[in-house]
């Protein structure tokens, strides 16, 4: 790691917890659709090289109702983005989201657009520990969020060893406005190497909700996923169905994200 990268790193929890609690001045609850399912690895995209990826979501089972005046039921809705990103250096990766659903009438509703700026450790994949932060600045449309604007703080902390990996991102959720809130939704994977490019494991996905005034565990939100992940016609794929664990949940979610590198 370069000295630059490391006086990042060394700054990073500090930055972190000045970001949080700004932002929890502005709290209040909201709610928004779920455009990524993804456990953020510390891998990036080459040095001067543009990624794509596709991510779908589909409800099986969610809610018949919408979470708020204005939005849409998740249930038998897909949800998904585009990705572009671009490795600046061997540390630093900026990316671009554009957000949309189909909902159950099969009506497209865009979502907005997202802008995020990954600062990993160098060749993580290549190393037992790894780590990072994302930060990904977002405006959602109103079907979207109750609040338009928001930030996504993403801690990655990993370690890799003998065919296994464990990796943890403690999220927080920041959304601004008289809706805003800052929540914590953190993610866990869990997996292991099975042959070349395929690995099996299993993710988890919560939202606790405001924090500092966390949500009865009734309307919690947490799901398990099983997933694969491997390689095919020169593809990365991640596939994986999800079953809610508490009745604020969707119960039955697949995922599905496809990328290149080019």
């Amino acid at each position: 790691m370069g000295a630059s990268s490391a006086r990042w790193f060394a700054l990073a929890p500090s930055r972190l917890a000045l970001l949080v609690a700004i932002a929890i001045q502005f709290a209040a609850p909201a709610v928004q659709a779920t455009d990524e399912i993804q456990v953020y690895n510390a891998s990036i995209a080459p040095l001067r090289t543009f990624t794509l990826q596709q991510h779908l979501n589909y409800v099986w089972s969610g809610s018949p109702t919408a979470d708020f005046a204005g939005s849409f039921a998740s249930h038998r809705t897909l949800n998904g983005t585009p990705e572009l990103a671009y490795g600046v250096t061997d540390w630093y990766e900026i990316g671009l989201y554009a957000p949309f659903a189909f909902d159950s009438s099969g009506a497209f509703l865009p979502g907005g657009f997202k802008l995020r700026h990954l600062f990993v450790s160098p060749n993580a994949d290549q190393h037992s520990l790894f780590g990072g932060l994302n930060i990904e600045l977002s405006y959602l449309t109103p079907r979207f969020s109750q609040s338009a604007f928001a930030v996504e703080l993403r801690p990655i902390l990993g370690v890799r060893d003998l065919g296994w990996e464990f990796i943890v991102n403690p999220i927080v959720d920041v959304s601004f406005g008289t809706s805003g809130s800052a929540d914590f939704t953190p993610a866990l994977r869990l997996a292991r190497s099975i042959g070349k490019d395929t690995m099996l494991g299993i993710e988890y996905y919560g939202d606790f909700g405001s924090i500092g005034h966390f949500s009865p565990a009734a309307d919690q939100r947490h799901t398990m996923f099983g997933v694969v992940d491997f390689n095919a016609f020169g593809f990365d794929v991640d596939f994986g169905v999800g079953v809610g664990l508490t009745d604020a949940s969707d119960k039955i979610v697949t995922k599905l994200i496809i990328g290149r590198a080019f």
